[in-house]
């Protein structure tokens, strides 16, 4: 059948509140222009992030009457780090509350001045907690990966050339190899089982410890099985466990591809690295086997777990981007292709070709995006990536705009409104300006920045 039907029924529903656009461009204005200021409840679709804004599933809420809150030694600990060992095979599972709270503990161990970290693409909070070790993060994608509109089946992936070049430049200064999976800041592009053994290949062979960043891994391993050569035959589980198998660590966001509404976790094999982390973890996070999460929270993560890695829930989520992007392309609208996991990327630079990398073409684009039609998202670009660790400011790789869809929360008839939305952006976009930042802290500015039209 061509029509996308969602893999589950509805039990419970959330009331959307519509607005006006004389409304809304009153509210944006108000929050000077940054979507992250906005109420939620001001918000007709919300698609800022997939983070944490998940609907939980039956399962999962009567998983949540089981948590146990016990401080130390909660059973729902242990259910909690034999879901996540299942797929991940790490000899220590650490819970945080949410997947930036893991990277910092991890930088506060591989971090500090003179350091430099490389990975495929570092996204807006790893790089954030690297540079506020004084450690600077690099981006080693590969030549496709940054250029939106050329197709391969994995832009995520890490150019292997230059991470050897790197390796062997900065072999003294560099504690830690990462990868994130699949890249978010590239477009939501997957890596490749290949390119991940490789990765670890290298780093193991300069003698340095490989981290993966896996917030989206069942995403990924959903592209490796219908895109790799030899992979097609294989269930999600086994491709999952193959990925994380050559790794030495992970840090997690559970808000992703567990289904969570909150919750994260750092994983490594090494026992005194391991013997570290905890102490950190005890300082800002909470016991071990707690680790800043309730117990409640830790049992639906474990059933997350499960779900997350059903074909059938991953065949609908896959579809539903390449539904768009279809429709999107069909109207001219550029945009990042092949479609990706979590969200839709569009093209702003391309598509706003008349207003400067250093005006924001993104921030305009998502700005129009909620005045127009009341959807929010979120630049992928030069505000997010623009400004260097010395104030200096450039132009990103690429100016994005992230449409990045809740798990389980939207229907097609939400994906048909958003695609009426761009019609009418299309008719209206050469009249739209840029913007300029009147108001900046000196890290992760786009959360909190404000603009000004120009």
């Amino acid at each position: 059948m061509k029509t996308i039907i969602e893999p589950f029924r509805i039990k419970s529903v959330e009331p959307i509140r519509l607005t006006s656009r004389p409304e809304r461009e009153r509210l944006i204005a108000e929050a000077g222009y940054n979507l992250f200021g906005l109420h939620s409840d001001d918000v007709l679709i919300d698609l800022l992030t997939d983070s944490g804004t998940g609907a939980m599933s039956s399962q999962q809420w009567a998983a949540v009457m089981r948590g146990d809150e016990s401080y130390a030694g909660s059973p729902s600990f242990a259910r909690f780090e034999a879901a996540v060992k299942n797929l991940m095979p790490f000899r220590h599972v650490i819970p945080t509350h949410q997947g930036r709270a893991a990277e910092a503990i991890l930088f506060a161990i591989f971090g500090g001045a003179g350091k430099c970290i490389p990975s495929n693409t570092h996204f807006d909070t790893t790089r954030g907690n690297i540079e506020a070790s004084g450690a600077r993060g690099d981006d080693l994608v590969i030549a496709e990966g940054k250029d939106p509109q050329r197709l391969h089946p994995f832009k995520g992936n890490m150019d292997l050339e230059k991470l050897e070049a790197y390796l062997e430049k900065h072999r003294d200064a560099v504690p830690v190899v990462m990868l994130t999976i699949t890249n978010n800041a590239g477009g939501g592009q997957p890596v490749s089982l290949a390119n991940i053994r490789a990765v670890a290949g290298l780093a193991h062979r300069f003698g340095k410890p490989f981290v993966i960043d896996g917030c989206r891994f069942a995403e990924n391993a959903w592209f490796i099985k219908t895109r790799e050569e030899g992979q097609a035959g294989r269930s999600i589980p086994e491709i999952v466990r193959d990925c994380f198998s050559v790794a030495d660590g992970m840090t997690m966001s559970a808000k992703k591809d567990a289904f969570g509404n909150i919750g994260g976790w750092l994983a490594l094999n090494d026992d005194a690295l391991a013997e570290e982390a905890r102490g950190h973890l005890i300082r800002t996070e909470g016991f071990p086997t707690y680790g800043g999460l309730a117990g409640r929270d830790l049992e639906a993560l474990a059933q997350g777990l499960s779900e997350i890695v059903e074909e059938d829930y991953l065949r609908y989520r896959i579809r539903t981007n390449e539904y768009i992007v279809e429709r999107l392309v069909a109207m001219g609208v550029p945009v990042v292709r092949p479609a990706g996991g979590h969200a839709v990327f569009i093209d702003a630079r391309a598509w706003l070709a008349h207003i400067p990398p250093l005006e924001y073409p993104g921030q305009a684009l998502a700005v129009a995006l909620y005045e127009i039609a009341g959807v929010r998202s979120c630049e992928i670009g030069t505000v997010m990536f623009g400004r260097a660790p010395d104030g200096s400011e450039h132009p990103a790789a690429m100016d994005l705009v992230r449409l990045a869809f809740p798990r389980r929360t939207y229907t097609q008839s939400h994906a048909d409104y958003l695609l009426e939305a761009f019609e009418d952006l299309a008719a209206r976009k050469d009249a739209l300006r840029g913007y300029r930042i009147v108001k900046e802290p000196k890290l992760m500015r786009h959360f909190t920045c404000r603009f000004e039209k120009l």
